[in-house]
């Protein structure tokens, strides 16, 4: 069998993050809340324009501290509505502050938002065997069902399709296509 990259991945910077850290297993709590961030930044978009607005989400948004952004007030606000290095819209800036808020109450309840998160899929990645040709899900059952507890502990643009996404992502889903150099990475990362 032919070794070929996902095909999402054929420009920059989609192929450093696919070789690098797409469906790779993570679980710091920094970097967990930055990509949940991202995925609702990207909803309406394509992920390329997230990307590379990622470095100045990083420096605007205080390297993705959860209680510092908990905390910020109009004045920031406004700040990063004015930002031209992020995606400035009014109601996913307002969902970061409050899923900093959320994501907070989720670590005191479950002592860390890594095993929150990750009962999802049993403690697990979840390793699909996807071939060219076969489309991919845009949700899940585990998408949909994280979904629905997110958004009633008041997480916002967590729907199943970005919930989906960001459980590819954080690696709680191997998508990989099994002809990807990826996929078997990926799949011994448990």
């Amino acid at each position: 069998m032919k070794s070929t990259r996902c095909a999402w991945a054929q420009t920059e910077p989609n192929i450093s993050y696919h070789d690098a850290e797409w469906g790779v297993p993570l679980h710091d709590e920094r970097a967990l809340f930055e990509l949940l961030t991202l995925e609702g930044a990207q909803a309406g978009l394509s992920w390329s324009i997230v990307l590379a607005k990622r470095e100045n989400y990083r420096r605007v948004f205080d390297g993705f501290e959860v209680e510092k952004i908990s905390r910020y007030g109009a004045k920031k606000t406004t700040a990063l509505l004015e930002d031209a290095g992020i995606v400035r819209n009014r109601l996913k800036i307002a969902a970061t502050i409050q899923n900093a808020k959320a994501f907070l109450a989720v670590q005191r309840e479950f002592g860390s938002f890594d095993r929150y998160v990750w009962q999802f899929v049993g403690g697990r990645p979840i390793v699909n065997r996807r071939r060219a040709g076969q489309p991919l899900p845009a949700r899940t059952q585990e998408s949909d069902a994280l979904s629905k507890d997110l958004l009633k502990r008041g997480f916002k643009f967590v729907g199943s399709t970005i919930c989906y996404a960001f459980m590819q992502a954080s690696g709680m889903v191997n998508d990989h296509l099994v002809s990807c150099p990826r996929h078997a990475v990926c799949a011994k990362l448990k």
